[in-house]
């Protein structure tokens, strides 16, 4: 057996062995080795090959059937430009600490600095962004490099020739593991404070809802949830709360517990940094989040006596009188926005579905506009909270989940429109929030500077529906909340996209300020 075949053929056993259920994998010569093991694997039942043209694009594909999963997805790439490719799902996992393995395929070591076609420089090539590095020419304990979470990287360099010889079967007896999730040991803290909240990021910092909600219950706080699909019992349009100076004096914190990174909402932001004592629990504190500052910082969940903290009911009292003040600023949306439409989309949406909602502009309208509810397996590539990849990564998502929808700025949609070329069989359907251009700077401080529209609104022009159908791809256009309801209701086998073509980008600015405006003077009232 060539060295080449016997490596791949180590690689691909020892991932199966250690529980390894699916791969991406983008063609190329150099990792044919690997292409063709891999490809064996799956005919004999073992794992689920998924094949991505696009090296970007497969990569956070298999970033969100690792965040569906919980479990290390390898991607594997030729030589060269490739393995850059995978570098913004390399920051994403590295962030979010997704099991993310990257299997870059590479020349002989003795071809570096020789002008060899297609070698470059790619032992080490993703630096501390990764937790553990190899590159060999030889089968080495891949256990070892799987020893933890984030992102890990596999340099092979396969020497020529690429294509194995024998036909045996090298797979025969056999026996994939079942890796079970790591238990972190978990402390005692005492609180002594009554005006306590509980702030959840998106991710929960990878912990159960219900570990969260029994945290909550001991430390007699309420919650306020980045993403309120999954606590409806979290305190209802947060950010628009916390606009207001005076309210979150009124309602500033004895003890703030902040679970995972904190939301990209301003005033909740604001309103933490009020707090009298902080503490956060995130496991990315150890190694990725390090320099976080707090009170107190815990890897786990900590213990909390059920009897430490009595529950102040005038303490819920006063935020629900705040929920309903904004509520009522809500209800002066006008009828067919931005607002509207992710609240629509965050009522409608079935139980026991999976959403992923992309970064800039939707996330911070599910947070401020929609209805707390439970339910719903959300997603969200908050990491570094890129654009990129989101398409990718909600067809990854997909592959775990019966049925999945994924809410998407036109920016982030055209951004990924490569994905579209393979597009999943499984059910998923893309709903993109059109305003042809980039709303969030719309609602930042940089609207109205000179220049404007060329170097941040950045209109396309395009017409999505066009583009969509130049794919093949089911889809349709929805201009009102009726037809957007009518539209999530309907099932579809595979792919949909539903374009939300919506008013212009100022228009929506303006009514995000009036609502601001309106909440202020029921407040002062």
């Amino acid at each position: 057996m060539n060295p080449a075949t016997a490596l791949a053929r180590s690689t691909v056993r020892q991932l199966i062995e250690l529980g390894i259920q699916d791969v991406v994998l983008s063609p190329g010569s150099r990792n044919a080795p690997l292409s063709l093991a891999l490809h064996y694997a799956e005919s004999k039942g073992l794992i689920n090959l998924h094949v991505r043209i696009d090296e970007r694009g497969a990569a956070f594909f298999a970033l969100g059937i690792s965040k569906a999963t919980g479990k290390y997805v390898p991607v594997v790439c030729t030589s060269g430009t490739a393995v850059a490719n995978y570098y913004p799902a390399v920051l994403e996992a590295y962030h979010s600490d997704i099991k993310l393995m990257l299997i870059t395929a590479d020349r002989p070591s003795r071809l570096r600095m020789t002008g060899s076609n297609q070698t470059t420089l790619q032992q080490e090539i993703y630096g501390r962004f990764v937790h553990h590095s190899a590159d060999t020419a030889v089968p080495i304990d891949i256990a070892r490099v799987l020893a933890g979470s984030g992102p890990v990287h596999l340099n092979l360099q396969f020497d020529e020739p690429l294509l194995a010889i024998d036909e045996s079967d090298w797979l025969k007896g056999i026996h994939p593991q079942s890796s079970p999730r790591p238990s972190l040991q978990r402390k005692t803290y005492t609180p002594t404070t009554q005006h306590n909240v509980l702030i959840v990021g998106h991710d929960r910092a990878g912990f159960e809802v219900e570990e969260i909600e029994e945290l909550a219950r001991n430390l007699a706080a309420p919650i306020i949830a980045e993403d309120p699909l999954v606590f409806e019992r979290a305190i209802a349009h947060a950010p628009i709360i916390f606009s207001d100076q005076k309210v979150r004096m009124e309602l500033r914190p004895e003890l703030a517990v902040v679970i995972g990174r904190t939301t990209l909402s301003r005033s909740i932001n604001s309103y933490i940094s009020d707090a009298e004592r902080l503490v956060i629990i995130d496991p990315r504190l150890e190694k990725i989040d390090t320099a976080r500052e707090a009170s107190e910082r815990f890897f786990a969940i900590p213990k909390v006596a059920t009897s430490a903290v009595a529950k102040n009911e005038d303490w819920f009292k006063k935020f629900a009188q705040y929920e309903t003040k904004a509520k009522q600023a809500i209800s002066e949306l006008p009828a067919w926005s931005e607002g509207n439409a992710i609240k629509t989309i965050a009522s409608e949406i079935q139980r026991d579905t999976a959403l992923f909602i992309s970064s800039s502009r939707p996330i911070r309208d599910f947070e401020s506009f929609s209805t707390p509810r439970s339910g719903v397996v959300t997603y969200a590539n908050r990491g570094l909270a890129g654009i990129d990849g989101n398409v990718s990564t909600a067809m990854g998502i997909a592959t775990f989940h019966e049925e999945t929808y994924a809410v998407l700025g036109d920016l982030a949609f055209l951004h990924d429109l490569s994905a579209l070329a393979q597009p999943t069989k499984d059910p998923l359907t893309l709903i993109v929030i059109d305003n042809d251009g980039g709303g969030i700077f719309s609602t930042l401080p940089q609207r109205g500077v000179e220049g404007f529209e060329k170097i941040f609104g950045t209109p396309h022009g395009q017409d999505l529906a066009k583009i969509v159908a130049g794919f093949g791809i089911s889809h349709e256009v929805v201009a009102s909340v009726e037809e957007l309801k009518v539209a999530m209701r309907r099932v579809h086998p595979a792919l949909h996209i539903i374009i939300a073509k919506m008013p212009d980008r100022e228009s929506n600015a303006q009514s995000i300020e009036a609502v601001l405006a309106r909440y202020r003077e029921l407040v002062a009232l």
